[in-house]
């Protein structure tokens, strides 16, 4: 059985060579090939995945034009496996790898794919760990992923998962959206997670944001059908008290024309009109780019040993 592991790699010169090494020393007896993508790193990250490429046959070295974020570089990595199963991990030593022979045995048994589950994260402020548990339940239930199931980037899935999945060639991947539109026969194990080795993580909050934006509209319709039906209670809302006023005008009742209410429901009429037309004008626009069939990637470069 082969094994492929795709690593995304963004500044990450320094841990690099150690995470490949680790990786390497728990995965050494099956057959293997590890996949390094340079998302667009300006440092020495693609130097360090050249040198390694050259020295050892098994490791295929991507470069990538520019930044396209880990989602999209993992898909460039996807593209080149030939693996009987793949193994995603991050570049800076914190994936748990070796918990590699249980997620096998998970695969094993029957599994599509195994997610590992984290019971404390590390080195994570209060204020990510919220803004994520935040995202990442309003991902589950827009993508109808089971709910005892919990997503992270550390995981192991059979080959007619990522074949399937490299099927989507839309400038907006959802690692997460399109493994749970492929199987739910997804199971989680429990690892710790390892403190990073140097540095800090590359998603700021602007990228947090648009990652949460993507797998917002990327994969569901369902904002649409909120917005609906958000809208049709708005009217509803403002028929019945259109009908209660009318009524008490007829009755006699003195009715104060005040000029706050009218502005209140002005600027919450308004508002909420304008949210609709971003969300609606979000969707437009992703058509739009895929019908421009902007890409996920660009591949500068393919370093490999010859054989």
């Amino acid at each position: 059985m082969k094994v492929s592991v795709v690593i995304p790699c963004y500044y990450s010169e320094q841990m690099l060579r150690g995470t490949v090494d680790e990786i390497i020393k728990n995965i050494y007896d099956f057959d293997y090939e590890i996949i390094l993508v340079n998302d667009g790193s300006a440092d020495g990250t693609y130097d360090i995945i050249k040198d390694i490429a050259e020295k050892n046959d098994r490791i295929i070295g991507i470069n990538l034009a520019s930044n396209v974020g880990q989602h999209n570089a993992t898909m460039a990595g996807f593209n080149y496996v030939t693996g009987d199963r793949v193994l995603v991990c991050s570049d800076d030593g914190q994936s748990p790898i070796e918990a590699f022979d249980d997620m096998m045995s998970e695969l094993d048994n029957g599994s599509d794919c195994v997610c590992v589950y984290y019971e404390s994260r590390k080195q994570i402020k209060p204020i990510r760990r919220l803004g994520s548990r935040l995202a990442l339940s309003t991902s589950g239930w827009l993508i109808d992923k089971p709910k005892d199931v919990y997503f992270s980037f550390d995981f192991m899935a059979d080959a007619f998962v990522v074949k399937e999945m490299v099927r989507y060639n839309g400038p907006y991947s959802s690692i997460e959206g399109l493994l749970f539109r492929t199987t739910k026969n997804v199971t989680n194990i429990v690892a710790p997670q390892h403190n990073r080795k140097q540095g800090k993580s590359g998603y700021t909050f602007k990228k947090l944001l648009a990652l949460w934006l993507n797998g917002f509209t990327a994969f569901s319709i369902k904002p649409l059908r909120i917005s609906t039906f958000v809208g049709f209670t708005f009217s509803f809302v403002g028929f019945i008290y259109a009908l209660v006023t009318l009524i008490r005008r007829l009755m006699g009742a003195e009715i104060q024309l005040g000029w706050s209410s009218v502005i209140i429901i002005l600027l919450v009429g308004l508002g909420f009109i304008m949210v609709l037309l971003g969300l609606i004008g979000e969707y437009v626009g992703r058509i739009y780019m895929c019908i421009n069939n902007s890409p996920q990637y660009v591949i500068k470069e393919v370093v490999r040993r010859d054989i």
